[in-house]
This record gives C-alpha cells, sequence and structure tokens, in this order.
C-alpha cells in the first residue's frame, strides 16, 4: 500500500527549519558581538594551534630523533617544550606591555635583525644549502624569524607616526621600503628564498594597509615574480623544484620525492585519518617531516578533519586580528594587527599550499605547528601583542574591569561569611 506525504505538514516544517536557522545565526552573531569575543577567539585559537603542534612535533619527529639522538625518541619535543616554556611567559608580557613601550621597542628590534642578518650573511651556518641560521654559543638561531616579527612592528610604528601624511607617496615609500628591501636582500644573500618572498608579502601587505597607489603594486608583484624566478633558475635544486612541483611524480627519485610523498601521507589519512603515531611516511621515506612538511603527517594522522581544524583555527585568529584593527582608533594598532595577519595567514597558506603541490617546495615552516624555537619564539610574541590589543578594546577593557569587581567582591564576601561563621 503507497502512502503519500501531506503536503501541508511538508510545507510546516520547511518554516521551522528556516526559523531554527534564523535563531542559531541570531545566536552566533549575539556571541560574536559581545566585548570579549576578539580576546577569547585569539587566546583559545592560539593555544589549541601550539597544543596540536606539539602533539604533532611529538608524533612526526618521534623516528628522526631516535635516529639521530642516540636512541632518545623525545629529544626533539621536549626541545621544543622548553621553547614553549620560554615563549609563554615572552608572550604574557608582549600582552601586558603598554603601546607606549612596544612602539619604543620597535627601532631597538629593527637594528638587532639587522645586525643578525648581517652576521648570519658573513659568519652564518649552511644548513641544507642555505646561510640562514646564527650560532651562539650552544644555541643556534635563524634571525630572518625574528626579523618579521621585527619589521611589521617597525614599520607598523613608522606609518603610526606619519599617519597625517600617508597621502603623499614619498613619505609612504620612506624610510620603510628601503630598509626592508635591505633586510630582503640580506636575506636572499643567504639563499633563503622562501623566507625572502614571506618578507616581500609583509612589505605589500603594509604598503597595502597605509593605502598605496594601486600602480606600485602591479610594478612590485611584476619586480617581485622575475626576481623570484631570476634567483630560483641560479641553482639547480630550486631550478627542479620550481619545474616539477605541478607533478613531483614526473621526477619521483629526485626533486618530485619529497612532495610526492607529502601527497602520499595526506592521502592515505582519509576523512578521520589513521591516528596518532601512526603515520607511515614518517619512517624516512618524507624529509623534513617534524619541520617544513609537518602538514602532511598532520593529514595522515588526523585526516582531513585535522587539517581543516588547524587551518580553520588561522582563520579565527586571521578574523579577530582584523576585527581588533577594525574597531580600534588607534593606527599603529590597526597597522600592527594587519601586518601580523598578512605574516601568519600568508605563512601558513604557503607552507600549506608547498604540502599540496600547489607550490614549489622553498622551506617555509607551519606556524605554531612546526619544529623550531627560532620561529615558535616571535609567533608567540606576536600572538600575545594581538591578545594585549583585544583585551586593550574599550568595551573589552571594561568588561575584564567588571568581572575583576565581581571576582573581588565575591572573595570578599566569602571571606566575611567565614568569619561570621567562626564567630
Amino acid at each position: 500500500m503507497t502512502t503519500t506525504a501531506d503536503p501541508s505538514t511538508e510545507g510546516s516544517t520547511r518554516p521551522g527549519r528556516r526559523s531554527r536557522a534564523r535563531s542559531w545565526w541570531s545566536a552566533l552573531r549575539a556571541a560574536l558581538d559581545r566585548p570579549l569575543t576578539s580576546y577569547y577567539l585569539l587566546l583559545g585559537a592560539s593555544a589549541l594551534l601550539l597544543t596540536v603542534g606539539l602533539i604533532m612535533v611529538l608524533s612526526a619527529s618521534s623516528v628522526h630523533s631516535f635516529e639521530v639522538h642516540d636512541g632518545d625518541s623525545y629529544a626533539i619535543v621536549k626541545r621544543q617544550l622548553m621553547w614553549v616554556a620560554i615563549g609563554i611567559p615572552c608572550a604574557w608580557v608582549a600582552s601586558r606591555l603598554p603601546y607606549r613601550a612596544i612602539r619604543q621597542i620597535s627601532w631597538l628590534a629593527i637594528v638587532v635583525s639587522v645586525v643578525l642578518l648581517a652576521l648570519t650573511a658573513q659568519f652564518g651556518v649552511v644548513v641544507n644549502g642555505n646561510r640562514n641560521w646564527l650560532a651562539l654559543g650552544p644555541v643556534q638561531i635563524q634571525p630572518s624569524e625574528i626579523a618579521k616579527l621585527a619589521i611589521v612592528l617597525w614599520a607598523a610604528h613608522v606609518y603610526a607616526q606619519k599617519e597625517r601624511r600617508l597621502g603623499n607617496l614619498h613619505q609612504v615609500m620612506v624610510p620603510v621600503v628601503p630598509v626592508l628591501l635591505g633586510i630582503i636582500l640580506l636575506v636572499i644573500v643567504g639563499r633563503d628564498l622562501g623566507t625572502a618572498l614571506v618578507l616581500c608579502a609583509i612589505l605589500l601587505a603594509m604598503l597595502w594597509v597605509v593605502g598605496a597607489p594601486a600602480r606600485l603594486f602591479t610594478i612590485a608583484m611584476s619586480v617581485i615574480g622575475v626576481a623570484a624566478i631570476w634567483l630560483a633558475t641560479t641553482s639547480s635544486e630550486r631550478r627542479e623544484r620550481l619545474t616539477n612541483f605541478v607533478d613531483p611524480f614526473k621526477d619521483y627519485h629526485d626533486a618530485g620525492w619529497q612532495p610526492a610523498h607529502g601527497l602520499f601521507a595526506l592521502s592515505s589519512g582519509g576523512w578521520f585519518g589513521e591516528g596518532i603515531g601512526a603515520s607511515q611516511q614518517k619512517w624516512g621515506d618524507l624529509p623534513e617531516a617534524h619541520t617544513d612538511f609537518i602538514f602532511a603527517v598532520l593529514g595522515e594522522e588526523l585526516g582531513l578533519v585535522g587539517t581543516l581544524l588547524v587551518v580553520g583555527l588561522f582563520l579565527v585568529i586571521a578574523y579577530a586580528a582584523i576585527r581588533v584593527a577594525m574597531h580600534t582608533g588607534d593606527p599603529f594598532v590597526r597597522y600592527m594587527s594587519f601586518g601580523l595577519v598578512a605574516w601568519l595567514l600568508g605563512q601558513m597558506i604557503v607552507n600549506v599550499g608547498m604540502v599540496l603541490a600547489l607550490l614549489p617546495v622553498i622551506g617555509i615552516p607551519l606556524p605554531l605547528i612546526s619544529y623550531g624555537g627560532s620561529a615558535l619564539l616571535p609567533t608567540l610574541v606576536a600572538l600575545g601583542l594581538l591578545i594585549g590589543f583585544a583585551r586593550r578594546e574599550p568595551e573589552a577593557a571594561q568588561a575584564l574591569a567588571q568581572r575583576r569587581r565581581q571576582r573581588s567582591a565575591g572573595l570578599s564576601a566569602g571571606a566575611l561569611g567565614r568569619r561570621r561563621g567562626r564567630a
């Protein structure tokens, strides 16, 4: 016996679904309009990414660490934990610094970065063909990672000072563009083309934020593209990566080995992954599994869901930072927030594109996820600055002050009640 659906019942369910969707959307908008939304989004997304990063460094580095560090599978993750232990207090201090102190540090930061990069170009340690590491006693640092934060901080300070004169192209260009081009040149001298491209992206983002004319971007993009291709052709390894990245299986046993095994890792992860610690590619087939290609191991162990979670958390940070920049009346906070978003989000896009074989392999780590203290420490400080900007938004500052007053009043009432009880 065939039954037919009641048209009136079917029609009545559609308005119900629409009303539920509207109520969910209204609830989401109400949550996003709360004073502390940016603060909690930045704090929560940063903490989750840092946690995922530590788990993935432990998993992706265990085999390599066992081979290199005399059977200690935890040597690399213990070093990463040390950098986290240093970076979190630094991020907390950065979130509490007043704007005036942050801006005063900017000139020192850019000078220190230039000096370190100059020393690296002259006395640096060569790793994987790039002279981008500087030995300071028992520790090796990568000054170009520090320079990313320094140039955003310094450029934001300079442009904030020139806020009323930025309609003049000369004021937009000088001194920011010559200084940043000099820093990029020092990085290129160390043959670190990937970091140089990230610094170029930061420079273009800062110029866009302050309202540089469109023709400047057309010229800059053309020059950067030509220069990048020319620099890539000066190295046989880079040339092979550039010509084979679209189809890494064409040169599977040479230039395509790393991206091909990255694709193997991602494809074998499926929707939910093989499970934490169950990666097969980290057993020697995938070079740099715990650094530049950690996203591939993440996809193999946590699946498509895990990779989308990580990308989504970066987008949450970008949304919250842009929200802070749009709401602030301080030009320094606005330029700084946009610059930090361009750095972190741009580097994430390049790293993920590199692992997906959409971009050539240029040795860019994934912020907060990849192993490396030189990259982790400036990133945590940058996020600490963003969190500090968010908690100083007028409505957020009022909400936090009110919460502190309520907490102190509750503690006082509790203490008074205990004294009366004793009496």
